[in-house]
């Protein structure tokens, strides 16, 4: 069945705004080809659609129209979906939202080319938009340009795991690349679409690049101690990532890092779930784990008393959606550390 491109948002013709997205997306790779095909079935596997949500939401706020914010969404998070489609083949991901992954389904070859077209098709969803040829324009070099430093962010992870010293500056620097540039981007186009200048566009967009590493912090803790419907806890240990957790314990226990480094440097096939968990119990006994959160709870703090709220006090509920999101994965870590803290200062 071919789904229309756009359908008004009209009350009572949907609760939730993003179904049209959804539809968007779909109508966008509705030809019936092979590569069609397995773009919507990748769509279909679902998704927080975070990036889409908060493309919309600061669309909206900043006066768009539903079809321009419906469009702009889907141009988000067709560009995400599209790195997504790569990085499981890079990382050697078998299973992405509790189903096999393009390339573990149809072959590496295949999963390149289909990821390929879809890098292609925001361009598309901003083409059929009723915006002026100007914004149009702008909102094309905002898209390669952020896609461009997506792809030297995942360059820098690359290069960070490695380092046999990796820094928290070296992390920050390619979670800014790979996972803020899709928190940045929703924000910049939606500034845009609202006649903004583009200076001042980039500028709030840095702001909410942040808030990606924030979410990027948070998405490492649960890869360890949360579920993310992926086949186990602990990918990022088996893929030897230099994550949050591992990136921040190394600079704590520099002793560490031989034994670390080497779990990290096991082939992915011969990770055992016994390394998994010892790390995973070091993580959280030495504290590491409780400090992770708290620097993400830090740069959370930051964003919400950052100059772009205090100017654009309408994108608050954005941040504050955006945020709750990740906050909700944790929230069972985060309660856990703060009735440890409250017993440690009793007994003290």
């Amino acid at each position: 069945m071919t789904v229309s491109l756009i359908e008004e948002q009209t009350p009572g013709k949907s609760d939730d705004p993003l179904l049209a997205v959804e539809r968007a997306m779909h109508g966008l790779c509705s030809g019936d080809d092979p590569v069609n095909a397995m773009l919507r079935e990748h769509l279909g596997t679902g998704g927080k659609r975070i990036r889409a949500a908060l493309a919309f939401r600061a669309a909206s706020l900043l006066g768009a129209s539903a079809p321009e914010a419906t469009l702009w969404a889907a141009a988000c998070e067709l560009l995400h979906n599209a790195t997504l489609i790569h990085d499981d083949l890079q990382d050697g991901d078998t299973v992405r939202r509790g189903q096999p992954t393009l390339w573990a389904k149809y072959g590496a070859a295949s999963a390149i080319t289909a990821g390929d077209m879809m890098l292609m098709l925001p361009y598309i969803a901003i083409d059929r938009s009723s915006l002026s040829a100007k914004t149009k324009c702008r909102l094309h070099e905002c898209i390669a340009r952020r896609a461009i430093q997506t792809a030297i962010g995942q360059a820098t992870e690359l290069e960070l795991g490695r380092s046999d010293h990796p820094t928290w500056e070296g992390y920050e620097r390619s979670a800014v690349g790979k996972t803020g540039q899709f928190f940045g981007l929703p924000l910049e186009g939606a500034m845009l679409i609202a006649g903004m200048s583009a200076a001042r566009a980039r500028s709030a967009g840095a702001t909410f690049e942040m808030l990606g590493v924030f979410f990027q912090m948070l998405d490492d803790v649960v890869d360890l101690y949360g579920e993310k419907g992926r086949q186990e806890a602990g990918c990022d240990i088996r893929e030897g990532k230099m994550s949050a957790l591992i990136v921040a314990h190394l600079e704590r226990f520099p002793a560490d890092a031989a034994w670390l480094l080497s779990v990290l440097r096991t082939p992915r096939g011969e990770t055992t779930s016994e390394q998994v968990e010892t790390v995973r119990v070091r993580l959280r006994e030495s504290g590491t784990m409780a400090e992770t959160l708290r620097r993400a709870m830090e740069l959370l703090a930051g964003i919400r008393g950052s100059d772009t709220v205090r100017r654009y006090p309408a994108l608050r509920p954005v941040i504050e959606a955006t945020a709750a999101r990740s906050l909700g994965t944790v929230s069972h870590l985060l309660s856990t550390e703060s009735n440890t803290q409250m017993e440690q200062r009793n007994a003290s």
